[in-house]
C-alpha cells in the first residue's frame, strides 16, 4: 500500500502534507466537565474486565453478529479468516478458521484487505478487496464469495467474482452493504478516473454480487482533517442505524498517518441514499486519535451489540505508538459508544492500551 501511495506523492503534495501536519487535526480530546473532587471508580472485579488491544495485531477489524455467536474478520493480506466466538472479549483465545485461500496468480491473487461477512437471503457472503499478487496495488478491486453453509466457519466457499459498476470501473477498495427500504447498496472507495483522491460511492444491488448502476459519489475528502496524506482519502465506510437514522461512518486522510480518523455522513432511515442531498456530512471527525492514550491513526471501524442487545460497541484498528503507519502494527479494540441527545452516536476518546474494560453486557 506504501508503494504505491508514495508514487503518488507529488513536491506539491509533500508541500501540502507540511502544511496540514501544522494544522489542527489532532486529539479530540476530552469535553468532560472538571470537578474539584475526585469521582470514586469503582473497582474492576477479575473476570469481568478485559483490556485492548483484542489482539497483536489486525487491521480493517470487522464483526457480524449472530444470535449469541460473533465472526470476526481483520485484514491478512493474504487469505480470508474468520474468528467465531461466543464472547468478544475473549477474542484473543480464539483460533481462526481459513475461509479462502486465493489462487497462485490472477486479479484477486493477493493484498487482501478489509473483509466483511454479510448473512443474506440464507446464504453467506464474503466481500473483500484484492488485486494481483505483488507491489502493484494500482489494481485493487472488490470481489465477493459465497456460501449456502450454516455456519460461515464450514462449508465451501465459492467465488461470484468481481462486484463492480460497469460504467466505471475504477479502482476500488472497502465495500460494505447497506440495506434501506427494503433494498441493498453497495457503498464502497473508489477513484474517480481523473486524479488518485478516494471517494466514497454508492450503487443499487441487483442481487448480492451484482450491481445495477450507475454509481454515485456520497463523500470525498474537503475538510483539513481529511486532507492529510497525500492520498487523500475516504475510504472504510461502514454502516450504523438507530431511531430513525442510518450513518456512515468513514475513515479519512491517509492511514499512513497517525490523523486517520472517523468521519460521519447522515440520512433518514427512509430517505433516497442514492441522492447525495440525502446526507449531511459532519463537518468534524466524530473519532480521532489520542496520543494520551497510546491510539494513534484510530479508523476502519465496525460495530456490534452487547450479548443482551443492551450496549453499543465499536470496534476500530489503532496503531500504539506514533508514526508506525499502515503495517501489522495496526491492532484490533472495541469500546462502547453512547448515544447524543439529537440521536447521533458519542464514540467519545479511545481507550488507554492495557486499561481494564467492563465487558461487553451479557459476557
Amino acid at each position: 500500500m506504501i508503494t504505491f501511495y508514495m508514487g503518488l506523492l507529488s513536491r506539491k503534495g509533500k508541500q501540502l502534507l507540511a502544511l496540514i501536519l501544522l494544522s489542527s487535526c489532532g486529539d479530540a480530546g476530552d469535553n468532560s466537565p472538571v470537578s474539584s473532587t475526585p469521582v470514586p471508580t469503582p473497582a474492576p472485579v477479575a473476570g469481568t474486565t478485559f483490556t485492548n488491544p483484542l489482539l497483536p495485531s489486525g487491521a480493517d477489524p470487522w464483526v457480524y453478529q449472530q444470535g449469541n455467536t460473533y465472526y470476526y474478520l481483520n485484514t491478512t493480506y493474504t487469505n480470508l479468516r474468520i474468528w467465531k466466538t461466543s464472547k468478544m472479549s475473549d477474542l484473543g483465545t480464539v483460533s481462526s478458521t481459513l475461509a479462502w485461500a486465493p489462487p497462485a496468480s490472477g486479479p484477486a491473487s493477493g493484498n487482501l484487505w478489509a473483509p466483511e461477512l454479510y448473512r443474506f437471503d440464507n446464504k453467506w457472503y464474503l466481500y473483500y478487496s484484492a488485486g494481483p499478487a505483488g507491489t502493484d496495488l494500482g489494481q485493487q478491486r472488490t470481489w465477493v464469495l459465497e456460501n449456502s453453509a450454516a455456519d460461515p466457519t464450514t462449508g465451501t466457499w465459492t467465488d461470484k467474482g468481481r462486484i463492480f459498476c460497469a460504467s466505471a470501473d475504477f479502482w476500488a477498495i472497502d465495500g460494505t452493504v447497506l440495506e434501506q427500504n427494503s433494498k441493498r447498496y453497495f457503498i464502497w472507495s473508489g477513484h474517480n478516473g481523473i486524479d488518485a483522491v478516494q471517494r466514497l460511492y454508492i450503487s443499487l444491488m441487483s442481487n448480492p454480487w451484482t450491481l445495477t448502476g450507475p454509481r454515485v459519489e456520497l463523500s470525498h475528502p474537503e475538510y483539513s482533517w481529511e486532507t492529510v496524506g497525500p492520498p487523500y482519502v475516504n475510504e472504510g465506510p461502514e454502516i450504523l442505524q438507530h431511531e430513525g437514522k442510518t450513518f456512515l461512518v468513514y475513515s479519512a486522510s491517509f492511514c499512513g498517518t497517525d490523523y486517520y480518523s472517523l468521519g460521519m455522513l447522515t440520512a433518514d432511515a427512509t430517505a433516497d441514499p442514492m441522492l447525495p442531498a440525502s446526507w449531511t456530512k459532519s463537518t468534524k471527525p466524530v473519532f480521532s486519535q489520542s496520543p494520551l492514550n497510546r491510539a494513534y491513526a484510530t479508523g476502519h471501524n465496525g460495530f456490534f451489540k452487547s450479548k443482551d442487545g443492551t450496549q453499543d460497541w465499536l470496534i476500530y484498528h489503532a496503531n500504539s505508538s506514533a508514526s508506525q503507519g499502515c503495517y501489522d502494527t495496526r491492532n484490533p479494540r472495541m469500546q462502547s459508544f453512547t448515544w447524543n441527545p439529537d440521536g447521533t452516536p458519542n464514540f467519545g476518546t479511545p481507550v488507554a492500551i492495557n486499561t481494564p474494560i467492563t465487558k461487553p453486557s451479557g459476557e
